[in-house]
C-alpha cells in the first residue's frame, strides 16, 4: 500500500503520518513560548542577566575617578502653569547645598498664563543668588523652552529638573562628582514617587515599578551606561549637548541617549533624587503614559542606529534589552499569548490550562484594581497587575498617536496628588 507523502511516494511503513493538527499545535507552542520568553526577559530576565554581568565585571574593574573640583552649574527649571508648585520649587532649589557663587538658576515659564512667571519675579531671592526668569507668552512646549534656556548657559554643567518635583539638598554635590571621569557625559538622578494613603492601585504600582527601575539603572551604569535619563532630574556636560528636534516628545530620554550614542557614559546617582507625587487616578496616569509611549516609540525610530549591536556593543545590548523589547515586542506578545493559550488549552493540554488560569487571574486582578480605585478602595495585591496593564495599554494608544502624528509636544499635564 502506498500513501502520499510530501514530495515523494513511499510505502506506508516508511512514511510518517502527515498530521496537520500536530504541526499546528507545534507551531502554536513555539509561538507561545517565544512570546513568554520575550515578555519574561523584557521585565525580569534582563535584570537577572544584568546582575550576573555586573558581578563578573566587579571582579576585574576599578573604581571610576571622581572630581574634587566643584564646577559651575546651571540649574534649569521649566514650568508651565505651575502656580501651585513654583514657590515651593524655588525654596527647594535654594536649599541645595552647593556654593552660591557656583550655581545659577534659570526659570523658564513660557506660555504660562496662571501667574507662574509673576510668582518667580516677585520671589524674595536672597542677596548673592544668581537667578534669571525667562518668560514669553507663546507656548511651544518643554523642549523649546529648554533649548531657549540653553542659549543663556555659560557653565560647563547643566542640571535639569521638573517644576513639580522636590530635589534632595545633596543632589548637586552627588551629581557633579561623576564628571571627574572624562567618559561620563551625563548623570541621571533617581526618580521617586511620593505616595499618600489615598493613592490608587496604579499609582502604588508605579512606585514599586520605579524602585525596580532604579535598581536596573544602577546596574546598567555599573556595566556601562544608563539607557536614558528621566526628566525629573538629570545633568550633562554643556559641551556634549546638541540641538534636539523641536517635535521631540520625550526630550530627556532622547537627549541623554544621543550623548551615549557619541560614546559617553550616562552615570546613575541614587544620592541625587527628585520626588514627585503620583497621579490622582488611573485615568490621569494613563493619560501621562500614553504621551510617554508615543514619545518613546518616536525615539526608537530616531535612534534606530543604536540597534546595531556590532557598532555599539554593550550599549546596544542594554538599550534593546532594557528599553526596546519592553516598548515593542513585549506589548505585542501579550494579547498573542492570551489567545494562543486559549487555543492550546482547548486541545486538552493540562499545562496550558493552568497557564491560562494564571493569565485570567492576573488580568482579573488588574481589572479589580481599576474598579476598586473608582470606588476609592485600595488593595495592595492589585497594585502591580493594574500598573502593568496600564503601562502596556498605553503603548498601543501611544503607537496610534505616533502613527497619526497627533501627539503634540504641547501635552496636557496629568493631575497629581497634593
Amino acid at each position: 500500500k502506498r500513501i502520499f507523502c510530501p514530495g515523494v511516494c513511499l510505502p506506508a511503513y516508511l512514511c510518517p503520518p502527515f498530521d496537520l493538527t500536530f504541526m499546528h499545535t507545534q507551531l502554536l507552542e513555539t509561538l507561545f513560548w517565544s512570546g513568554m520568553f520575550v515578555v519574561f526577559y523584557a521585565y525580569l530576565g534582563y535584570g537577572v542577566v544584568l546582575f550576573a554581568c555586573v558581578q563578573v565585571k566587579r571582579l576585574f574593574s576599578r573604581s571610576a575617578p571622581e572630581t574634587t573640583i566643584l564646577p559651575e552649574v546651571t540649574f534649569v527649571v521649566c514650568a508651565y502653569n505651575e502656580k501651585d508648585w513654583i514657590a515651593q520649587k524655588i525654596a527647594n532649589s535654594l536649599a541645595l547645598e552647593y556654593p552660591a557663587l557656583l550655581i545659577r538658576y534659570l526659570f523658564v515659564t513660557d506660555g504660562s498664563d496662571d501667574g507662574t512667571d509673576a510668582i518667580v519675579q516677585s520671589y524674595p531671592f536672597p542677596a548673592g543668588v544668581q537667578w534669571q526668569l525667562l518668560h514669553q507668552p507663546e507656548r511651544k512646549g518643554k523642549i523649546a523652552a529648554f533649548q531657549r534656556a540653553m542659549q543663556y548657559v555659560q557653565t560647563p554643567v547643566v542640571i535639569s529638573t521638573d517644576a513639580n518635583t522636590l530635589v534632595n539638598t545633596e543632589a548637586v554635590f552627588n551629581i557633579v562628582r561623576h564628571f571627574g571621569d572624562p567618559q561620563v557625559g551625563a548623570v541621571a538622578g533617581e526618580k521617586r514617587i511620593a505616595m499618600a494613603d489615598k493613592d490608587d492601585a496604579s499609582s502604588a504600582g508605579e512606585g514599586i515599578y520605579w524602585k525596580y527601575e532604579s535598581t536596573l539603572k544602577k546596574w546598567d551604569a555599573e556595566l556601562w551606561s544608563v539607557v536614558g535619563a528621566a526628566g525629573e532630574l538629570f545633568a550633562f556636560r554643556t559641551e556634549v549637548y546638541e540641538h534636539v528636534p523641536s517635535d521631540t516628545i520625550v526630550e530627556d530620554f532622547y537627549l541623554t541617549m544621543r550623548i551615549a550614542q557619541k560614546g559617553y557614559r550616562v552615570q546613575y546617582e541614587p544620592g541625587a533624587y527628585a520626588a514627585e507625587t503620583s497621579s490622582v487616578s488611573v485615568a490621569e496616569e494613563l493619560k501621562r503614559k500614553v504621551r510617554i509611549a508615543a514619545g518613546v516609540l518616536q525615539a526608537v525610530v530616531r535612534l534606530a542606529p543604536l540597534l546595531n549591536i556590532f557598532r555599539y556593543g554593550v550599549l546596544s545590548f542594554q538599550y534593546i534589552s532594557h528599553r526596546v523589547l519592553r516598548w515593542t515586542l513585549a506589548p505585542l506578545f501579550l494579547p498573542v499569548l492570551f489567545f494562543v493559550n486559549i487555543a492550546l488549552a482547548t486541545r486538552g493540554l493540562p499545562l496550558y490550562k493552568w497557564l491560562l488560569l494564571a493569565q485570567v487571574l492576573f488580568y482579573a486582578a488588574a481589572l479589580a484594581g481599576y474598579v476598586l480605585e473608582r470606588q476609592k478602595m485600595k488593595v495592595e495585591a492589585f497594585f502591580i497587575p493594574c500598573c502593568f496593564c496600564v503601562m502596556n495599554c498605553s503603548m498601543y494608544a501611544g503607537f496610534v498617536r505616533m502613527v497619526r502624528g497627533n501627539q503634540s509636544v504641547l501635552w496636557e499635564k496629568a493631575q497629581r496628588s497634593v
